[in-house]
């Protein structure tokens, strides 16, 4: 089975050459979409005249792809040498499986959450506020979506952190693609969520393992131009899907 593979990056980022090494003996076709200023990354690139967030980026790179499976990555993160057809392996054996995820790990080593629910009213309050600062250890663990659950074993998941994903081109042509109107956070759970509607699987797969160099600034500051593009993301996944307003 061919795979694809689609590089975003928002302007000129030191990691990229590293990600795309580790990615392109990987996959069949590389391509990597680019917000300017653009880099010179010795694959494919197609550059943007003005910047374009995640989803519309992502959009770009897999229409300019054709094979059935594409990997869609930051380029903050490194695959094992193995993760690309650990992913596809598995998916290939799953016809209903669209989206699979990786075991992902910090720069150090560490386990880094990236399987997780659907977010809930209560859940996302207390993840987005200062409320998290106010509760035990174990409320704020079930309200951060079951974060700390550490499955050895494939699972199913509600969705999965959309810094390196693999997905089947046949789910994403049923689908449209990702959410265009989601600038930045919001858009790897509006896909999940609009998949399983459709009847469609996300799993995580921890026999492939993908380091990223995660920020997580909206989990450590509550004011930041990031925070505010997070909570428009979660305003616009709420008007497309109110029914989530029940899941208290």
């Amino acid at each position: 089975m061919s795979v694809a593979g689609v590089v975003v990056t928002h302007g000129l980022d030191p990691q990229l050459d590293r990600c795309l090494e580790l990615l392109r003996p990987q996959v069949d076709e590389l391509v990597v979409v680019a917000n300017p200023p653009a880099p010179e990354p010795g694959t494919r690139l197609i550059v943007n005249e003005r910047a374009l967030g995640f989803a519309a980026n992502a959009n770009k790179g897999i229409a300019a792809t054709t094979a059935p499976f594409v990997v869609v990555a930051n380029p903050d993160t490194q695959p094992n040498p193995d993760a690309v057809t650990t992913l596809v392996d598995f998916m290939s054996e799953r016809p209903r499986c669209g989206i699979a995820g990786p075991l992902m790990l910090n720069r150090d080593g560490m386990w880094q959450p990236s399987r997780r629910l659907f977010p809930t009213v209560s859940g996302t309050l207390v993840r987005r506020t200062p409320l998290r600062l106010l509760l035990k250890p174990q409320t704020r663990q079930v309200e951060h979506y079951q974060l700390e659950e550490r499955p050895n074993r494939p699972a199913r998941a509600d969705w999965l952190l959309g810094a390196f994903l693999l997905l089947r081109r046949e789910m994403l042509d049923e689908l449209g693609g990702f959410d265009p109107g989601y600038r930045l956070y919001g858009e790897d759970i509006d896909l999940c969520y609009r998949a399983a509607r459709a009847g469609w699987e996300s799993w995580y797969v921890p026999q492939a393992v993908v380091r990223h160099d995660h920020a997580a600034i909206t989990d450590h500051r509550f004011f930041t131009r990031r925070t505010l593009w997070h909570w428009r993301g979660i305003g616009r996944f709420v008007r497309k899907h109110p029914e989530r307003l029940r899941a208290l």
